[in-house]
């Protein structure tokens, strides 16, 4: 049976501790191994072997890494505010931990004589509580820019500012059909209303725009561009040595991966429930089942994540910029008035629900012609302006050189 909000709140002190004990572990061995899974699968992608010297299929490496991380000399450079420089790869972890608190792993089960959801906490607004872990992550980036005293650290914490408000936005937008169709932002009873169909399924064009924006809210490629390495070096993170701190940073980031795929399975997915046919058995969401199915789901999703990485290089911050405002947000804000008016008609239907809803329809369908319209103009203005320019640069070689002008080297000459 699933849990509802009415379930939280009376376990036991043991339990809970149980409970958070077992997400925490969950959550740091997962980014011991997700770093060993992700490795490999790439390797298999690009026809490389991977890692495979240390321990059997080479699993020890990724613990091997982080026992040389963890031993190497800890560099402070000179300029940094050390306070800040020490504090923000805590702030960017431990929001990761806590936001990953209210995903429920199934339906309630009996533990040491006590019926308990599996799901550590869940609140009336649990979701836009892990949004506000997001954002409150996102300090963690800028500061670290910011306090390293550099000019390509602080680009990259400046990128990860805009991008996270931009994408945040859109995310946002893409939960509303959610919150229209359950009725609720509980986790664990967003998982209850999807008994019969998924909101995958049911509400495709928010699912497909929170995988868009669930990369670029973890900064992830092919929207990894806090840390451009062609650009930026290593982006916010450029002064922090391959140390305790580094690794802390590089956790973040993977525990941030780990929410956004256990939210997508969670809000889009089914959460816990058996997929089908695995759900015409009768026991399939009882007991210690649903975890199973809750794990399957969420494993392929990372390696979904793991597939675009290996598949798509890293796009332009003015295309990324773009896409999130220019794309994401006019189609969710179309999409939302589209669902609200569904909404509508099928719990009042009558002559005015409808007609509003046409109305809605028409007006979402007209406006989008135009922008498409207004967009199809601009590019072939610049296009011709592009053309223009290139025509007056005419064949000079050396002509219109960017970011870096060239170079005047003897060496150079004549090749």
């Amino acid at each position: 049976m699933g849990a509802t909000l009415a379930d939280f709140g009376k376990d036991p002190l043991g339990i809970t501790i149980v409970k958070a004990v077992f997400l925490f572990l969950f959550l740091s061995l997962g980014v011991v191994f997700g770093v060993w899974f992700e490795r490999k699968l790439i390797s298999r992608m690009q026809n490389r072997v991977g890692p495979n010297r240390a321990g059997p299929f080479g699993l020890l490496q990724s613990v091997a890494d982080a026992i040389k991380m963890g031993l190497k000399e800890d560099l402070f450079p000179n300029t940094v505010d050390k306070v800040l420089y020490l504090l923000a790869p805590v702030i960017m972890v431990v929001p990761a931990f806590v936001a990953f608190s209210i995903v429920p792993f199934g339906p309630k089960v009996w533990m040491f004589g006590h019926e308990t959801p599996l799901q550590l906490v869940d609140l009336p607004v649990a979701v836009l509580f892990m949004l506000a872990m997001g954002a409150v992550s996102v300090y963690g980036v800028v500061l670290a820019g910011w306090s390293s005293r550099s000019p390509y650290a602080l680009l990259g914490g400046l990128r990860s500012a805009a991008q996270v408000v931009s994408y945040e936005i859109a995310m946002g937008l893409s939960f509303v059909a959610v919150f229209l169709f359950a009725g609720t932002l509980s986790t664990s009873e967003i998982v209850n209303a999807q008994t019969s169909l998924w909101y995958g399924i049911l509400l495709l064009p928010s699912f497909v725009v929170y995988v868009v924006c669930m990369f670029g809210e973890a900064a992830r490629v092919p929207f990894d561009l806090p840390e451009g390495e062609g650009e930026l070096v290593g982006g916010f993170q450029t002064e922090y040595s391959s140390s305790l701190k580094f690794a802390l940073i590089m956790m973040g980031e993977y525990l941030h991966t780990f929410t956004a795929s256990g939210i997508a399975v969670t809000l889009f997915m089914g959460g816990w429930r058996a997929p089908f046919p695995i759900s015409l058995w009768a026991g399939a969401n009882e007991g210690w089942w649903p975890m199973l199915w809750f794990f399957i789901k969420f494993v392929l999703t990372f390696c979904f994540i793991i597939w675009v990485r290996a598949s798509l290089p890293r796009v332009r911050y003015d295309q990324l910029m773009s896409l999130g405002w220019k794309v994401l947000i006019p189609v969710n804000l179309g999409w939302i008035l589209l669902v609200a008016a569904v909404r509508t008609i099928t719990q009042s239907p009558g002559a005015v629900s409808i007609a509003l809803g046409v109305v809605i329809a028409v007006g979402v369908l007209t406006i989008w012609m135009r922008f498409d319209t207004v967009g199809q103009r601009r590019r072939e203005a610049r296009k011709a302006q592009v053309d223009a320019e290139f025509e007056e640069l005419g064949e000079e070689p050396t002509a219109g050189g960017f970011p870096v002008p060239p170079l005047d080297l003897p060496h150079y000459r004549g090749r």
